[in-house]
């Protein structure tokens, strides 16, 4: 089996697909009934969108009771996260995880030598 990532696997997406997505993601998580009115399309439209987003693995649907009617609860996937853009050779970015990081400090010059330096 090929693994695909997240982000090849949103280019192959409709364009109600994207959108739908965004919602999601936008929102945090949306109850079903209110994500096919926001996009503006019917009801079982909105149900095709999110069934085809959770065939793909891009958001997570769970049944729920909203407004005393039964419907599902949308959450987002996390996306593949590219860390490569935190390193310079085998060395983290120091601005992770400090508050103030002083441009002419030794671990913030090394670090910028190790990115210049890279292939």
């Amino acid at each position: 089996m090929v693994a695909v990532s997240v982000s090849e696997l949103e280019a192959e997406l409709s364009a109600d697909e994207r959108a739908g997505l965004e919602l999601v993601r936008e929102s945090g998580g949306i109850h079903q009934s209110d994500f096919w009115k926001e996009l503006d399309v019917s009801s079982r439209k909105g149900s095709r969108i999110v069934e085809s987003l959770v065939e793909k693995g891009l958001v997570d649907r769970e049944d729920t009771i909203y407004n005393g009617h039964n419907t599902y609860y949308i959450t987002p996937i996390a996306r593949d996260l590219d860390f490569t853009l935190l390193m310079a050779g085998d060395m983290l970015s120091p601005y992770i995880g400090e508050d103030e990081v002083d441009p002419n400090s030794d671990a913030f010059s090394q670090w910028i030598m190790n990115l210049a330096y890279e292939e």
